[in-house]
């Protein structure tokens, strides 16, 4: 699933962040969107669990939206 985050801090440590999600899901990505500046972020977890991880790790998650699937299935993931 992918979802944008907007946190309340302006420059989160992106590879802490990513260390934090994989830790729970190995195939995790984050990175910032040069656009908005949000988190952009890949991986098989619900939005409920990745705010429950960034805010046990020091984040406040000021928003957090779920993108729609752009999945095809076809690589069997």
């Amino acid at each position: 699933m992918e979802f944008r985050i907007r946190l309340a801090s302006a420059t989160p440590d992106v590879a802490a962040i990513n260390d934090v999600l994989q830790s729970v899901d190995a195939t995790a990505f984050v990175d910032i969107d040069p656009v908005d500046h949000s988190l952009r972020v890949t991986a098989w977890l619900e939005g409920a669990d990745i705010t429950s991880l960034l805010t046990n790790s020091g984040y406040s998650v000021r928003e957090i939206k779920q993108l729609p699937s752009i999945c095809c299935g076809g690589c069997g993931g």
